[in-house]
């Protein structure tokens, strides 16, 4: 049996307030994990993200896999010791990356045949494989390696790509290092086909596995199917479990997932849209590229606690963008991460004093109410 880590200790409805124990630290969910790709969160010191009070950031398996290679992290005792992060991380399994950046892949029983993107360099991806690189990483959290479509596939085809994954998990558990610190989490797909949603998530506790996934969305569907798919398996997975929803997303879309249940996310919108002039605030989305902010001398929000945003001006944020300098993404990756820790501790209290249909209501009026510009 496998041990729950996990403590949901309070309802508002679906939504749930938990907290994950592990070794390296607690997670307080609902909880947005930085991600940390290649053992960095793009343009943020490990100090600055600590600051920021985010409880576990995401690695990934791919990416590590091939640059700097296992052997070295493995050298330094694992993903923390060498990027000097000392609280929980959570590795995504690398079937993503596979489908979206290897230049040649073939899909077969036995695993993923592929060429790396960076060097053209052959690779079998298999469940296994996953497992050991992720066991080398030394990841608090682990993901079972799953088949990754497109959002257009036949329903025959995501019906035989579901039992696929199915039969990866299942592998990919077997060959999980066991030892009552590291956790497997289980990865739910079936495209937007919800009675092969129900199928897999029903298949996925058979296995029993730490915590489960909601994979395959954030593809390119619409926002009320992915709510639909989202709602079809937070009614049916085990209410025990922490439940993550995989690559989203938008604040909206993190919001309205919380109302339906979803306990993790993960995404690289606030850290890439940092890097592309575009900051997360209060009142919604500012796009420091435009010249309308050449010479306003205002904070970009005076109403946030983040030191940076409530400093320094739209003028000299925008002159930063577009004059290259490195300290534009720096600034504005920090802005956007801070916003989203300072949301999900918002999600939280609200969730805590049973107000949580009012924060929503509230908070997409004025986020939708103030378009980027």
């Amino acid at each position: 049996m496998v041990q729950n880590h996990y403590t949901v200790f309070k309802h508002d409805k679906k939504a749930r307030l938990g907290i994950l124990r592990l070794e390296r630290g607690s997670i307080r969910t609902p909880a947005f994990m930085p991600v940390g790709t290649g053992a960095t969160v793009k343009a943020m010191k490990v100090e600055d993200i600590y600051a920021l009070g985010a409880d576990v950031i995401l690695g990934n398996t791919y990416h590590l896999m091939l640059r700097p290679g296992t052997d070295t992290i493995k050298a330094h005792g694992g993903m923390h010791h060498f990027m000097q992060w000392k609280k929980p991380i959570l590795t995504d399994s690398g079937g993503y990356q596979v489908f979206s950046l290897a230049k040649i892949r073939t899909i077969k029983e036995e695993g993923v045949y592929f060429q790396s993107h960076i060097d053209g360099s052959k690779h079998l991806l298999s469940p296994e494989k996953s497992m050991q690189v992720q066991h080398a990483l030394n990841s608090d959290i682990q993901m079972v390696l799953d088949e990754c479509i497109t959002a257009s596939t036949s329903r025959d085809n995501i019906a035989q790509s579901t039992e696929l994954s199915l039969r990866w998990a299942r592998r990919s558990k077997d060959a999980f290092y066991q030892d009552g610190k590291h956790l497997l989490f289980g990865i739910v797909q079936g495209g937007l086909e919800e009675d092969i949603r129900r199928y897999c998530t029903e298949a996925l506790m058979d296995i029993n596995f730490d915590g489960y996934a909601i994979g395959g969305l954030s593809v390119g569907e619409d926002q009320h199917d992915m709510l639909r798919i989202v709602d079809a398996v937070c009614t049916r997975v085990d209410s025990t479990k922490p439940r993550y929803l995989m690559g989203v997303g938008t604040p909206q879309d993190i919001i309205l997932s919380v109302q339906l249940g979803v306990d993790m996310f993960d995404c690289v919108m606030p850290s890439r849209a940092g890097r592309h002039g575009l900051a997360f605030c209060k009142n919604g989305k500012v796009n420091l590229r435009n010249s309308v902010y050449k010479n306003d001398t205002r904070p970009l929000d005076e109403t946030s606690d983040c030191p940076i945003a409530n400093t320094y001006s739209r003028s000299y944020l925008h002159h930063l963008i577009k004059s290259k300098e490195i300290l534009a993404s720096m600034l504005l990756t920090q802005i956007n991460l801070h916003y989203y820790q300072s949301l999900m501790s918002d999600i939280r209290q609200a969730i805590f004093r049973n107000e949580y249909d009012t924060f929503v209501k509230m908070t997409l009026q004025r986020l939708n109410a103030n378009a980027a510009i």
